[in-house]
């Protein structure tokens, strides 16, 4: 039996088709991510498996249990962190911890071992007000909230957001560890590099599934040729490499332009350098020779390996 089961589920809010037909599984004990942007209907789908939200159409579960029909039942055994912070904030620490504790009818000692590996970096603060802490400690009591009645089933909504990159990794190792517990988590987030730390992701846009993999699976997916490719004028680069011949795509990827050849160009071989070895195919010939016709200074070209960015705008694209 999976943990989450979600078939053909819809959802609109008038004319607004926030959820599509969407179908997926999610297996117990697994880590599985929905990634896709602010608006894309991870928040929707998260609300129904929750039961905070009824759907038009379809049918999810959740344990076996139907979101609908079941709904008391699986408000017990699921954990619900949401995107923005929704403790007390009037309340300390240890109060926030002991009230949902008394919610579910357990206490911070009953289930201490589960979330005290998390709990003892905000113990030194458990006299502290929650509104008074920083975006890292409040996503820690957060989490350490929607654990304490031991959930079989954790939904966290986009629990990154307004966090600092060294808070959201120690975060998501914190997730890693849950998996000694046997605690199936899915969790959204519109952070592609995310993505690579689940067991499996759902590509989202829309309202609509657009890839279901592993990681690998969907990098995998990417056939095209990549580059990475700079020069001291960025923004003319990539207007210059857009209206290239045998460029099927070009846009900004951090500090690099990635460059995606056209499947079907005659221009090219096709051939992809392994990372970090010196053979130029033709197609870095050519686009060093076009950008240099272009007038482009300090120009460099390396290939490079597709990732979850890059699968997500090719499928958005096709």
């Amino acid at each position: 039996m999976s943990a989450i089961s979600i078939k053909n589920i819809s959802k609109s809010y008038g004319p607004v088709q926030a959820v599509q037909d969407i179908s997926f599984e999610v297996s117990k004990g697994e880590i599985f991510g929905l990634i896709g942007p602010d608006g894309a209907g991870k928040t929707s789908l998260f609300r129904i498996l929750a039961t905070l939200l009824l759907p038009d159409g379809g049918n999810a579960s959740v344990s076996g249990l139907d979101c609908v029909k079941d709904y008391k039942q699986i408000r017990k055994i699921i954990g619900y962190m949401p995107g923005r912070f929704s403790l007390y904030q009037d309340l300390t620490v240890e109060e926030n911890l002991e009230f949902f504790a008394a919610v579910f009818g357990t206490s911070i000692q009953a289930n201490y071992d589960l979330v005290a590996p998390i709990y003892s970096q905000i113990e030194p603060f458990k006299n502290r007000r929650a509104g008074a802490l920083s975006g890292g400690m409040k996503q820690k009591l957060a989490l350490c909230c929607a654990l304490i009645h031991k959930p079989e089933v954790l939904f966290l909504d986009e629990p990154g957001t307004g966090v600092d990159p060294v808070s959201r990794q120690e975060f998501w190792e914190m997730l890693a560890s849950l998996r000694t517990h046997g605690i199936t988590m899915l969790v959204s987030t519109p952070n592609m590099d995310e993505a690579e730390l689940c067991d499996r992701v759902a590509l989202i846009q829309k309202g609509q599934i657009m890839a279901i993999d592993t990681p690998e699976g969907i990098t995998q997916g990417f056939k095209s040729a990549l580059y990475a490719v700079r020069s001291d004028d960025m923004y003319q680069l990539i207007k210059d490499l857009r209206s290239m011949e045998g460029v099927a795509d070009c846009y900004a990827f951090g500090e690099y332009a990635h460059l995606k050849w056209s499947d079907d160009s005659k221009s090219s071989d096709h051939y992809h350098p392994p990372i970090g070895q010196t053979t130029w195919s033709r197609q870095t010939t050519q686009v060093h020779d076009y950008l240099m016709s272009k007038n482009h200074q300090n120009i460099e070209i390396k290939p490079t390996q597709a990732t979850i960015e890059d699968c997500f705008i090719e499928l958005m694209k096709s």
